[in-house]
């Protein structure tokens, strides 16, 4: 089984933050490595029309963001940057991207 987690939060999805899970807003399962990839191919797509900009690691974290949404942090005083994150995970082992 495979997992695609989106989260939207204030940081990448690699840096996986104290309660990170908290920012998931939805969770995909396929049954096979082929279905996830289709989707993860679609979902990337999808993404890159939408965002200004991309960065990933490790084949399994993948952060899209627009320069124009943030979000003002009162505790710092100072706009945050919004990312659209995408992680991949196979039966809950991180999925290295192979």
């Amino acid at each position: 089984m495979y997992k695609i987690i989106y989260m939207k939060a204030d940081f990448e999805p690699w840096w996986q933050l104290e309660d990170w899970e908290k920012q998931i807003v939805s969770e995909y399962v396929y049954d096979t490595k082929e279905q996830m990839e289709e989707a993860l191919e679609k979902m990337l797509k999808s993404f890159r029309e939408k965002y200004q900009h991309e960065e990933s690691r490790e084949g399994k974290y993948f952060a899209f963001w627009s320069d124009n949404e943030k979000s003002f942090c009162e505790a710092c005083d100072e706009d945050l940057q919004i990312f659209h994150g995408l992680i991949v995970q196979e039966l809950g082992i991180m999925y290295n991207g192979n």
